[in-house]
């Protein structure tokens, strides 16, 4: 006697009509075709959830995966569900380990994902680190082991040296790009760059910015001259005005530029020359460095400034009047970060020249200065510039009022979340008391990011924060007043975040057992002071994140 047919359920019988349409909808082909197309990160995870037919043909389909948080999901988890990946961007510590908040050794080693990658991933061609920890071993393992490799970027990583880099530019025989900023790097000379192969003629992009020691020239001049589809130089701060002249003159066709020294001793006839081979330069889009620039030498640049959307001044120790001269002639700009030595003067500069200015960092030249910045400043360029969409200002004497005023800087940030509906990142400093995060938790409708320092009065502020920010994903605390209550308001909007960092915060033990307790898909950690046997004190450092989240949008980047 046959066996009845055991009967669906209705939840299964669903499934399976779900299967059946999306098939029907689009086929295989069809919708392979399609993906193909799909390059945002959030899309391709949206398009993974529709149906089960769509997550396999996405999973098949990927060939690019951003992780943003080492920890969140295995590298084994990762090369499971991806088998055909290309390209790989990965994250590790948190942004507080810029500032040495983090311990030594605290982790995101990038072996074991290289170990995992090469067996899975041979044929990997791109690999850009954040915040790892990468030695020279790892890097000769990478520069071996995947043969077709194109492009490494590394930012604000350590445990590495030149020596490592040298391992780069010998093996990769494809490489298109190689880019090392802001790093804690072994310089132990410039050689790396004479490793490069005679005829290798790849190169896109060179950055190397940030490194201390002298490199050849004539090795530079030759690797620039050979690569004719060099769209990206950054050079340090050792390349004279004279060198970087013969540079442009090679590579004309660049679109992002990075100066070294700008300022030298030049006969008039010198002078011209610069000014000219600037003329010609047409397609800067980007332009940072200008190490030691002067108001004599900053006129040369004027022609090419007229398609810069991003101009980077984080290390030119310019003057309100100079910026100002400089900014009349950067229509485009989108994006501009400066040194507070422009004062609130520049600021004002920054709202009458650039209107379609969407990204504004102002960082400190010297802690030591306590005239930097007013509210009046702050509101008078977001006035004017009202499509920000970054709007970072660090302050970093703590507690630092106006200082034309003394009144606390809660009206300048008021004006920004205001005025600036489009607002998606914002560092706030200074003195700053309750009502400034009172007035960021009702306007700041699109907040994706926030990192605070040395700021607010109570727990109230937080309080402010987890009460309104609705797309609120990512939060940093230093050295604030808040304790449990603040830690415990937002309890129930920590699983739709990617994490909550706090520094020398108010935060006990108990605060921390109890969120864990009552939020248990809740990752908690929490890092003590060095010999400390406090055990009501959590910090110095609590870290939260929503591990099942992550672990979810990671493992469906």
């Amino acid at each position: 006697m046959a066996s009845k047919k055991r009967k669906d359920s209705p939840e299964e019988e669903e499934e399976e009509e779900g299967k059946r349409s999306c098939s029907a909808a689009f086929p295989d082909e069809f919708l392979k075709s399609i993906l193909e197309f799909v390059k945002s990160h959030k899309d391709r995870n949206s398009v993974s959830l529709v149906c089960k037919v769509w997550y396999e043909a996405e999973r098949l389909n990927r060939t690019s995966v951003f992780i943003g948080n080492c920890y969140s999901v295995s590298p084994e988890l990762v090369v499971k569900r991806f088998p055909n990946i290309r390209n790989v961007t990965l994250k590790g510590k948190p942004r507080f380990s810029d500032f040495n908040l983090v311990p030594p050794n605290w982790g995101a080693d990038i072996h074991p994902w290289l170990v995992a990658f090469a067996s899975a991933y041979p044929s990997l061609e791109e690999l850009r680190l954040k915040r790892m920890t990468v030695t020279d071993e790892s890097l000769e393992f990478l520069a071996h082991s995947f043969l077709k490799f194109k492009a490494i970027s590394l930012v604000s990583c350590d445990g590495f040296s030149t020596e490592g880099i040298a391992s780069i530019t010998t093996y990769c025989r494809n490489l298109t790009e190689l880019d090392i900023q802001e790093n804690s790097i072994d310089d132990l000379g410039g050689s790396w760059l004479s490793y490069f192969p005679k005829n290798f003629t790849s190169l896109e992009v060179l950055n190397f910015a940030n490194l201390q020691s002298e490199v050849s020239f004539d090795a530079l001049e030759s690797l620039v001259a050979r690569c004719k589809s060099l769209k990206v130089l950054k050079v340090n701060k050792d390349i004279t005005l004279e060198q970087l002249k013969s540079l442009l003159v090679l590579a004309p066709q660049l679109m992002e530029l990075g100066t070294g020294t700008f300022s030298q001793e030049l006969t008039t006839e010198q002078y011209a020359e610069l000014e000219n081979v600037f003329n010609n330069c047409k397609n800067f889009y980007a332009l940072s460095g200008l190490w030691e620039a002067t108001s004599h030498f900053l006129p040369a640049l004027y022609p090419a400034c007229t398609s810069l959307t991003f101009l980077n001044l984080s290390v030119a120790n310019l003057q309100s009047v100079e910026l100002a001269k400089l900014l009349e002639h950067c229509p485009n700009l989108r994006r501009l970060w400066v040194l507070d030595t422009v004062e609130d003067k520049g600021l004002e500069a920054v709202g009458s020249s650039c209107p379609l200015l969407e990204e504004l960092r102002v960082f400190p030249a010297d802690p030591s200065d306590l005239d930097v910045m007013t509210n009046a400043a702050v509101a008078t360029v977001v006035q004017n510039c009202p499509d920000f969409t970054v709007f970072r200002l660090c302050i970093m004497n703590p507690g630092q009022p106006d200082y034309t005023t003394n009144e606390p800087m809660d009206e300048a940030f008021g004006s920004v979340v205001r005025t600036c509906t489009k607002l998606t990142r914002l560092s706030v400093s200074g003195l700053l008391t309750d009502l400034a995060f009172e007035n960021i938790g009702k306007y700041a409708k699109n907040l994706q990011f926030l990192s605070m320092a040395f700021v607010g009065s109570s727990d109230r502020g937080m309080q402010h924060l987890m009460a309104g920010c609705p797309k609120l994903r990512k939060l940093e605390i230093r050295d604030c007043p808040f304790g449990d209550a603040a830690l415990l308001s937002g309890m129930e909007r920590y699983e739709s975040m990617r994490s909550l960092w706090m520094s020398g915060c108010s935060v006990t033990m108990d605060g921390c057992r109890r969120l864990a307790k009552e939020m248990p898909k809740l990752n908690v950690e929490v890092i003590k002071e060095e010999e400390s046997d406090d055990e009501t004190q959590a910090e110095k450092y609590v870290r939260i994140s929503d591990q099942m989240q992550c672990t979810k949008s990671r493992s469906s980047p």
